[in-house]
């Protein structure tokens, strides 16, 4: 390896060294799914009932060939005895809340309770009025737990859901504070789980693991970041996908556009703007302040409602706005009182108006790739041609290629493997998103075959001696035990 005589010799070595790097992997990660699965006992559901079944037939939709395959999944993975463990990608308006909601009533038909964790407020009060909607008739308790509740309100809620009265919760962080209890969970949905912390997605099951008996968990995510994307390649979670995009949708254009062309820019929002439609001006994250962002906020909503819209209906949205406001805003915009939404990046989940067609996102270089696919899905939600238009100098190379990368595909899932690229494997076993890959010589991007050929021999040796306990694999147990280390607690926490 340090000294080949040729390029050939090279590159076999290497090979032979970033295989065993990758089966050491495989056989730790493989190992630690056996061990969670036999240490644990999850709750097993019966197949679909009546309830799931009124469900589906009163959607004014068929389900798409995507939906039915990853609903037979969950409802496998669910009355197998053991505790769902399911990732869920699926692109912006892909249809993953149907399958969700799905997913939380087939623990309500089966005499359990069921959350759904979303990031934002208004994100959870989106989910809790369509599933409200979607479940009309089918005497389902739904409540939402958020920061709002007056102390005697809240109090009432908690002590409905201590007792099992509600069946279906839907919240943010707040599903995973001290107060709150459930006695009889059986189902976790987490939304837009790279929202999330590492502790916070594992906090709410581990809170209800309950006579030693764990929850089923599916997380779901549009555009999954490095560290979840790791995970799946390395094969700890099972994966599902949604591909198939509704009937009728259209790819939103994106395009960076350069200073000089921001005249231009402008006068094609207003010609939108003309024809009926709405839209967005996201403004720059400056800093991990709420109160910095705000300001920026209020400033571009002046300076544009002075200028280049004068005359047009313009509203603001930020982070230091209270609920109410925020509610009251956004169903304006709803309603199209508001033609154009100046914002930070509160809209980044949980907004859906179909007639907004038409995005600005200011200084967009600051923005990681995740973040920017979220808010381009913002658009796009309708039947009418949309649009996503870049500004930002690219101060990176990395900012340039997530910009390029924008401009050159609206496929979340080919989004993820950019992302992957660019930012890195993350610290697989510990708490950063993104960064330096731990492995030494082996690259995700790179060696995915040799990746797949090590998953197989790994699964071959787990099934045929779990726990590796032969006297003959020995050390290949102590080697494993070496590389993990410490590090093996976190491979559930994704």
């Amino acid at each position: 390896m340090h000294f080949p005589r040729t390029p050939a010799d090279y590159a076999t070595a290497r090979r032979r060294l970033v295989f065993e790097e990758l089966y050491l992997m495989q056989l730790g990660l493989l190992s630690h799914r056996q061990a969670y699965e036999r240490e644990r006992r999850g709750v097993r559901l019966r197949p679909s009932g009546e309830l799931t079944r009124r469900f589906i037939e009163g959607l004014p939709f068929r389900l798409t060939s995507d939906q039915q395959q990853v609903c037979r999944q969950v409802s496998d993975d669910m009355a197998a005895g053991r505790p769902m463990q399911r990732l869920l990608q699926g692109d912006v308006g892909s249809g993953k809340t149907v399958v969700a909601v799905y997913t939380l009533l087939r623990a309500v038909e089966n005499g359990r309770q069921a959350a759904l964790m979303a990031p934002t407020e208004v994100l959870a009060e989106q989910h809790f009025l369509n599933i409200q909607h979607m479940l009309a008739g089918l005497d389902v308790g739904v409540a939402l737990l958020s920061s709002r509740h007056k102390p005697a309100e809240r109090r009432r809620l908690l002590e409905d859901i201590a007792a099992g009265r509600i069946s279906l919760v839907v919240g943010t962080h707040a599903l995973i504070q001290e107060d709150v209890s459930f006695p009889r969970l059986g189902v976790v949905v987490v939304d837009e789980q790279h929202r999330f912390g590492v502790d916070q997605r594992e906090k709410l099951a581990e809170k209800a693991t309950t006579g030693g008996v764990t929850p089923h968990v599916l997380h779901m995510t549009a555009t999954p970041i490095p560290r979840t994307l790791a995970l799946t390649l390395y094969g700890d979670l099972d994966v599902s996908l949604i591909t198939t995009m509704p009937p009728g949708r259209q790819a939103t254009v994106t395009r960076l556009v350069p200073e000089r062309n921001r005249a231009q820019a402008y006068r094609f929002i207003r010609q939108q703007l003309d024809k009926g439609r709405q839209g967005y001006v996201v403004c720059p994250l400056i800093e991990e302040s709420v109160a910095v962002d705000a300001r920026a906020v209020s400033v571009e909503a002046e300076r544009l409602a002075r200028g280049e819209f004068k005359g047009y209906r313009l509203g603001m949205l930020h982070g230091q706005m209270s609920t109410e406001d925020k509610q009251e805003t956004m169903a304006a915009f709803q309603r199209g009182d508001i033609q154009v939404l100046v914002t930070t990046t509160v809209i980044e989940v949980g907004v859906d108006v179909a007639n907004a067609t038409i995005m600005m996102v200011e200084e967009a270089d600051r923005f990681g790739l995740a973040q920017l696919h979220q808010l381009r899905g913002r658009v796009g939600r309708g039947g009418h041609k949309s649009y996503c238009l870049l500004f930002g100098e690219g101060r990176s190379q990395q900012a340039r290629r997530r910009l390029a990368a924008m401009e050159s595909t609206s496929d979340g899932f080919r989004l993820a493997d950019i992302d992957l690229e660019i930012r890195g494997e993350g610290q697989l076993f510990g708490l950063k998103q993104s960064g330096l890959p731990d492995l030494k010589l082996a690259r995700l991007t790179r060696d995915q075959e040799l990746l797949g050929q090590a998953r197989e021999l790994a699964r071959d040796m787990i099934e045929s001696d779990p726990g590796l306990a032969r006297p003959e694999h020995t050390l290949l147990r102590d080697e494993v035990e070496r590389v993990f280390g410490d590090s093996v607690k976190w491979l559930r926490r994704v």
